[in-house]
């Protein structure tokens, strides 16, 4: 019998980097283990309605989400979806796409993880967090020179959602297994620090991870990455820090050590994943290849014992269980 497949969620505000990592995933996996679905596609209103109804597409009552929970449950039992298709560049919802789900599903979006039936269906994950001033930078630099705005116009539409993107976005983190965020490091202006970015990971004991223990073991062995015990809220936290400016020496000892964990896939050099998009110019960022090269793992994990994984229960099980549970008014 076929396994089923591997949901990963990748969720973040615009212009977070979500297409960066799941590119990554995809050279690492290859293309044909792997179905990408974007969920920012399940919007109910194209860009012109938007205006005129006065709505973000942050906002969950500008999408489908319903449909997002019966496509979800669908991918997890490897059944295709007619999914629909939202055309940033010009605004407008176009002619939907038959996808059938591939070993790995990668699901990418801005509400992936905003309802409890969602979030079921991932076996691991993923919240971009990166700091704000680095964000409008990135989403300036992607609206200008993809989709055709002003930096005037994108800094107003930023504004716009902000109270939005507080309410639904932003708390999606607390679902996450792995909090991934990108900060320049200090006394460098947001605006130069693409390809010294450092990368902090936390990750969160919901999800197994690799034996990364050597790190702790002596700092100084590897100047640039360092793994701490933290809190993240109340809650205890392993968290891994890759300074930009760490050596091409050290990134490749810690990937070794990650591809050591994953004897299913032929290891291929550091400088083919890690590339980034600044502008028209392709660079690379041995935090981002390390980062993507951690995700993959934990993708290959989950694949390996899926066998042992319980299917999560199907959408119409779980509605019919809250109807029951729900408190009958007026008697």
């Amino acid at each position: 019998m076929r396994k089923r497949p591997i949901i990963l969620g990748i969720v973040g505000d615009s212009a977070a980097g979500k297409t960066t990592i799941t590119s990554g995933l995809v050279k690492l996996l290859g293309p044909d283990r792997v179905t990408h679905v974007c969920t920012d596609d399940y919007h109910k209103y194209d860009r012109r309605e938007r205006a005129e109804i006065g709505i973000t597409a942050l906002h969950p009552d500008c999408n489908y989400l319903d449909v997002m929970e019966l496509h979800l449950e669908r991918l997890h039992y490897g059944q295709p979806i007619l999914k629909p298709v939202y055309d940033h560049s010009t605004g407008t919802l176009v002619r939907p796409e038959y996808v059938q789900p591939k070993e790995f599903v990668i699901v990418e979006g801005l509400l992936g993880f905003s309802s409890p039936i969602m979030r079921q269906f991932y076996d691991v994950k993923v919240y971009l967090n990166p700091p704000e001033d680095l964000r409008t930078v990135w989403k300036i630099k992607r609206d200008v020179a993809k989709r055709g705005y002003t930096p005037e116009q994108v800094l107003a539409e930023m504004e716009k959602r902000e109270s939005d993107s507080a309410a639904f976005i932003r708390p999606q983190r607390d679902h996450a297994d792995i909090v991934v965020q990108f900060y320049p490091p200090a006394n460098v202006p947001v605006e130069e620090a693409g390809p010294t970015l450092n990368a902090r990971l936390t990750l969160r004991p919901t999800i197994p991870h690799p034996d990364l223990t050597y790190l702790c073991e002596d700092g100084s062995k590897s100047p640039g990455v360092r793994l701490e015990l933290g809190r993240d809220g109340s809650r205890p936290v392993d968290i891994l820090e890759i300074d930009g400016s760490v050596s091409p020496e050290n990134a490749r000892r810690l990937e070794d050590v990650i591809w050591q964990h994953l004897p299913d896939l032929s290891p291929i050099q550091g400088d083919q994943f890690g590339d980034y998009l600044d502008r028209s110019e392709m660079r690379h960022s041995d935090p981002l290849a390390i980062t993507q090269l951690l995700l993959t793992y934990h993708l290959l994990r989950q694949y390996s014992g899926v066998a042992d994984l319980p299917f999560a229960r199907p959408v119409a099980a779980l509605s019919r269980v809250s109807q029951t549970a729900a408190p009958v008014v007026g008697r």
